[in-house]
């Protein structure tokens, strides 16, 4: 799959091979099964054209730039999203740094320029709660009025029911945030995780008997915090853990971080990408008032955690 950055990089080749795109566009966060339907739907349409199945996602979210303050916390980040998209069988992923600027684009310079000039557009997939442009002056109507002047069709995209709920990711941080990790399994498909390169932190965990891998979370805010039994994937195959995901505050931390004690490891994984699987939330992060109580708590959730996934062999 093609990754495409910045709208002049984002023009579609159209030849005897390829006849344009069939296109959605969103946040896609998290690519859960209602995601999984819509590109699902979208890859078929683009065997039946000829067409490149294209996703177009924006880098920051909107929120995150209107709203920082209250922007949702993220599923994922765009390496993951990019592998989950992937494997569904898109062809291209673009990603518009979206800015400023690009929001105050007028909405049908936003159709004529990037839709069908620069990806030949033959087919939109989108909600029909879709807004853009200037002052959000673009909608759903008016990409219908569009298609039949340039020549592309628009679908909406049906909502994708699960035990009689709408599949979202905010239905899916609403249920990591209640420690639910089994239902936000069941709209994910997968069990939620997070994935991330492994850095040298301050050795802290060492020092204290638990040496642990440090993966920064690249996110304004984590779905989920506390300790957990996890299961950890690497180039070393899958392992059992115990992680904290917080800010450290007995150790005056301030950045997010996800720490991980890996059982009855050694292997350096400093450089390396590992996903780390949620299994059970064990308690939330808490301030101890020395770190030999920290240091005593620590020994307690790792023998929690040790007999948790002995019960899953």
């Amino acid at each position: 799959m093609q990754l495409t950055r910045g709208i002049h990089n984002m023009r579609i080749n159209v030849d005897e091979n390829r006849q344009g795109c069939v296109l959605t566009i969103g946040n896609f966060d998290g690519v859960h099964l209602g995601h999984q339907q819509v590109i699902l739907a979208l890859v078929k349409k683009a065997r039946e054209l000829n067409c490149e199945a294209a996703v177009l996602v924006f880098e920051p979210q909107p929120q995150e730039l209107f709203s920082p303050e209250t922007a949702p916390a993220r599923l994922c980040r765009l390496r993951d999203k990019y592998a989950l998209l992937k494997n569904l069988g898109v062809d291209r992923l673009i990603c518009i740094n979206f800015n400023k600027k690009f929001a105050s684009l007028n909405a049908e310079i936003f159709i004529k320029d990037l839709l069908v000039k620069r990806l030949a557009i033959k087919h939109l997939i989108v909600g029909d709660d879709f807004r853009f442009g200037k002052n959000r002056q673009g909608n759903f109507s008016m990409l219908e009025a569009a298609g039949q002047q340039f020549g592309f069709s628009v679908t909406d995209t049906a909502s994708h029911k699960l035990a009689g709920c709408r599949v979202s990711s905010t239905a899916i941080r609403q249920l990591l945030e209640k420690d639910d990790l089994s239902a936000a399994e069941s709209m994910l498909g997968r069990p939620y995780s997070i994935i991330g390169k492994v850095f040298h932190g301050d050795k802290r965990g060492r020092e204290m008997g638990f040496p642990t891998a440090n993966v920064r979370l690249k996110r304004r805010v984590s779905p989920v915090s506390g300790v957990y039994a996890v299961q950890v994937k690497s180039q070393f195959g899958q392992h059992f853990g115990v992680a904290n995901i917080g800010s450290r505050p007995t150790v005056a931390g301030i950045r997010q971080q996800l720490e991980v004690h890996i059982f009855d490891f050694d292997n350096n994984l400093y450089g390396a990408v590992i996903e780390v699987v949620m299994l059970k939330k064990l308690r939330s992060e808490q301030r101890f008032s020395s770190l030999t109580d920290l240091i005593k708590q620590i020994a307690i959730d790792t023998e929690q955690a040790r007999t948790f996934v002995q019960n899953l062999a």
